[in-house]
Parts: C-alpha cells; sequence; structure tokens
C-alpha cells in the first residue's frame, strides 16, 4: 500500500501525535514553539484536506479499515465528498482561530495548545467515521477537549456555563448510549453502511426498537446541532468562552447537524422501508421553531457575543429546516450555507473579541463606553461580518438564502419556511445596526492606551471575512461540489453498499 492510501487517517493521525507531543518536554512549557507546532499541523491538515478532496472528486467514496480488521470488527473510516468539504471547512476555522489565539489568548492557561488539538482530532475523526459507535467515541473526544477549552482563562461566568454544558452534555452521551444498545440490537451492527442496506430488510420484530434507537439518536444529535428545546446551553457557553474558543465552537452545531445528515438521510431515508423519514415528522416543528426562538433571541440580546451567538442558533435552525426538506437540492443549499454560516459567524465572534478589549469595562455589552482604539478598522470588519450574515447582496449569505428558498419552493411547507428564514435577516439587521451605533458612536472619554489589534488577530479576521467574497465569486463550483456531495448522501442504499468492505 502507497502513502495515499492511508491518508483517510491522517486527519486523525496527525493532530493526535502531535497533541501527545506538546504534553511532554522539551514542548511542554514552551508557547513559541507550541505555536509553531500546530501552525504546521494546521497547514498538513489544509494540504491533507484538499488532497482528500480531490481523491473523493476523481474516485468517488473511499473506505479505511484500521489495521486491516474487515467489518463488523474493524473500525471503519470513510472519505467522501461531504466528508472531505467538512475536514477543509475544519482545516481553514482551525487555522484562522489559532492565529488569533497566537496574539495572546492561548497563555492566559494551561495546555491550549493540545486541547485545540485533541478538540480537531474529535472533529475530524466524526467527519471521518462509517461506524455510529466510533462516531460516539469521537464525539467524546471533542467534548472532553471542549470541557477544559471552554473555561480556559478561568472566570466566574466561564465556569458556571461549563457546569451546565458538561451536565448537559453528559447526560447527552448516556442517551447516545441507548441509542446505540437499541439500533445494535435491532440491525445487529453499527456500521453505516451495513445498517443502510438493512434498513429495509428488517425484521417486523426489530422495527420499532430501530425506529425508538433512531430517535433517541435524533435526541443526542439535536442536542449537539442546538435543536429546540436543547438550544438554551449554546448563548451562555459561546458567549463567555474565549474568543478563538468561540470561534472554533462555530463548528460544533455543525457537527450535529453532520450526524443527523449521516444517520438519518443515508440509513433512515427514504429507501428504508417503514424506517423511512422516522426523524421528519420531528424536525418539521422543531426546526421552525428553533428558528424563532432564536430570532427573540437576537432581538434581546445585549452584548454582541451573545448576538453572534444566538445568530448561531438561528442558522442551526435553517440548516435543521434543510434536513426537513429530505431533498437533494435542499441538501445541496444546506452545505452551502453551513460552509458560509461557519466561517461568518467565528468572524463575528472574532471582531467581537477585538472590540471587547477595545472598549474597557464596557466591553462588547450594548452600552454606552470609551471609543474603540481603531474606530475605523474595526468599523469596517463589523460592517462586512454583519452584512455577510444578515445574508445581503453580494455575500455569501445571501446565495446560501436564495438556495434555501429555491429549494423549498415546490415544498408543501413552504410558506412556512419563507417567513422565518426572510424574518431571520430583517431581525439581524436590525439588532446589528442598533449594536453598530451603540458601539462606534455612542462612545464618551478617550480610548483605552495599548489596545490596537494584533496583527495575527486581524490576519484571523480578514482570512474568514474574505471566505464570504470568495464563495460569491465561485458560486457555481462550489455549488457543484455541494450538489454532488449532496446526490453521494441520498444515493442510498446503492452508494454505500458499492463502498461496503
Amino acid at each position: 500500500m502507497t502513502l495515499s492510501d492511508h491518508l483517510i487517517f491522517f486527519p486523525v493521525l496527525i493532530p493526535l501525535i502531535a497533541a501527545v507531543l506538546l504534553l511532554f518536554p522539551p514542548l511542554h512549557n514552551d508557547v513559541s514553539r507550541q505555536r509553531l507546532v500546530v501552525f504546521a499541523v494546521n497547514c498538513a491538515l489544509l494540504l491533507v484536506a484538499a488532497v482528500l478532496l480531490g481523491h473523493s472528486l476523481k474516485q468517488g467514496p473511499q473506505v479505511y479499515m484500521m489495521g486491516n480488521w474487515q467489518a463488523p470488527f474493524g473500525i471503519a473510516l470513510v472519505n467522501d465528498t461531504l466528508a472531505s468539504v467538512m475536514l477543509l471547512l475544519t482545516a481553514v476555522l482551525a487555522m484562522a482561530a489559532h492565529l488569533y489565539a497566537c496574539a495572546g489568548d492561548d497563555s492566559r492557561g494551561p495546555f491550549f495548545h493540545p486541547l485545540f488539538l485533541f478538540q480537531i482530532v474529535g472533529i475530524n475523526g466524526a467527519f471521518l467515521t462509517g461506524d455510529i459507535f466510533n462516531l460516539f467515541v469521537f464525539f467524546e473526544i471533542l467534548l472532553i477537549a471542549s470541557y477544559s477549552l471552554l473555561i480556559h482563562g478561568g472566570g466566574k461566568q466561564r465556569t458556571q456555563a461549563a457546569v451546565h454544558y458538561v451536565l448537559l452534555n453528559l447526560a447527552g452521551s448516556a442517551v447516545f448510549l441507548f441509542g446505540l444498545g437499541m439500533i445494535y440490537a435491532s440491525f445487529g451492527t453499527l456500521n453505516m453502511a451495513d445498517m443502510a442496506y438493512k434498513a429495509a430488510h428488517l425484521n417486523e420484530e426489530n422495527i420499532e426498537l430501530a425506529r425508538s434507537g433512531g430517535l433517541l439518536l435524533l435526541v443526542v444529535f439535536g442536542l449537539k446541532a442546538a435543536l429546540l428545546p436543547m438550544h438554551f446551553w449554546l448563548p451562555r457557553t459561546y458567549a463567555y468562552t474565549s474568543t478563538p474558543v468561540a470561534a472554533l465552537f462555530a463548528i460544533m452545531t455543525k457537527v450535529g447537524i453532520y450526524s443527523i445528515w449521516r444517520v438519518h438521510t443515508a440509513i433512515f431515508g427514504d429507501h428504508a422501508g417503514e424506517l423511512a423519514n422516522i426523524a421528519i415528522g420531528w424536525l418539521w416543528p422543531l426546526a421552525l421553531l428553533t428558528m424563532v426562538a432564536g430570532i427573540i433571541a437576537v432581538l434581546a440580546s445585549q452584548t454582541l457575543k451573545m448576538l453572534a451567538a444566538n445568530l448561531v442558533v438561528v442558522s442551526a435552525g435553517t440548516l435543521l429546516v434543510t434536513l426537513a426538506l429530505n431533498s437533494v437540492e435542499a441538501t445541496a443549499a444546506g452545505l452551502y450555507y453551513l460552509i458560509h454560516s461557519t466561517l461568518l459567524s467565528a468572524a463575528m465572534f472574532m471582531v467581537a473579541g477585538l472590540i471587547q478589549e477595545q472598549r474597557a469595562q464596557a466591553q462588547d455589552r450594548f452600552v454606552r463606553g470609551r471609543p474603540v482604539s481603531q474606530p475605523m478598522l474595526l468599523g469596517v470588519l463589523f460592517f462586512i461580518a454583519s452584512l455577510g450574515l444578515i445574508g445581503m447582496p453580494p455575500f455569501s449569505g445571501f446565495i446560501g438564502k436564495l438556495l434555501i428558498l429555491q429549494a423549498s419552493s415546490a415544498a408543501v411547507e413552504a410558506a412556512w419556511i419563507w417567513a422565518p428564514l426572510l424574518l431571520s435577516g430583517l431581525s439581524a439587521m436590525i439588532i446589528l445596526s442598533r449594536a453598530g451605533s451603540t458601539l462606534f458612536w455612542r462612545a464618551s472619554g478617550q480610548p483605552a492606551q495599548e489596545s490596537k489589534a494584533h496583527p495575527l488577530q486581524l490576519t484571523a479576521v480578514l482570512m474568514l471575512l474574505l471566505a464570504s467574497p470568495l464563495m460569491v465569486i465561485f458560486a457555481g463550483p462550489i455549488s457543484d461540489l455541494t450538489v454532488m456531495a449532496a446526490q453521494e448522501l441520498h444515493k442510498v442504499p446503492q452508494a454505500v453498499a458499492e463502498v461496503t468492505p
């Protein structure tokens, strides 16, 4: 076997080895060396993700069996267009978040860099796994790392948010295990390809057990994706953690969305006989209510970070609507919007962090305070990020929402989708206009001294903001890519049968 045959495992192996090395001398207490190592790892992950995307486009889905143990005993990693797109998105986001952290946030507490890499291990593993049990394993890896990253730098608010986050996710992990037990008892396997193939051929006595297990998994994935009523953990968690961690967490809800795609579209999709679309009846009302709850929370936000966090809830509801539509067009539109919302939400968290540092005690609260030290620079960054999140042309948010509206135009529920989707943009425009006028115009006194944005912080923000116009310029190829990923996901069981070991 050549090196390229093992490349699928590299997005997990590279950060895992690097994270372990950072725990030992001579790297353990040397922040500068740790920064260089993590930067090199991020560059390698970008390259590997791009190569894997090229392989998936040329060769189709690829399966890698760990240790050459065959299914159902071996650990299967599967790379297809959807997985490689998510890997590339994670690599870009991780690079930007780490650059921002290298301006000084990483030195405010111990073990930031190893935990950062362990988080990447869990996220990449969740995107690559072809087995639901190993999805649980990678979920636990990313969650354990996120528990510590959440309280990086300390503080009462972060500790309180962390307690709620940890308790809720521990409960979610327990439900996950119950769901896995039911799924295994009914299917006799946890391999996703095997399950997709067997879903339509289960014995009648196993159908209800499989249905219950599938709905329990929907609860778990809905918790990760901030589906109402399990969304309440997200705003405080994202708003109170450090800026680079909040930016990296922008992809956490997308891991939940991705998992629903893999389980409830690929396994319990249209082909699954009596188990077909068991989640759709629940997703429709809950997705729309998630959007409405997010819109109300957006209008009630009192800080810029809390506003950005509530916009993540709105974007999660929007993506869940595309899941409820259950079509290739809706999935492709959802994937385009997912890429846009992840990068722009992370950029807004970073802009909020810069404003927070330059307004002294007022921080990012919507109250009168000291003027920022760089009003023109931060004002332009805030304006661009706001237009992107609102969905105004010529930014990628406009195209993403337009694709979702087009995908829903033929659905019976179109009237229920268009109203909250358009209202989400209107509410974002209202509150972001209010936020901008308060943060930049309602100021008194002198700017805080020595509070200029670090070049690495500006590089990270610009890197994410530039993604929006680039997604517009290359909207055609990106849309073709998302359509291909959606077709592979929906072409079940034929496509998965072809890659079943």
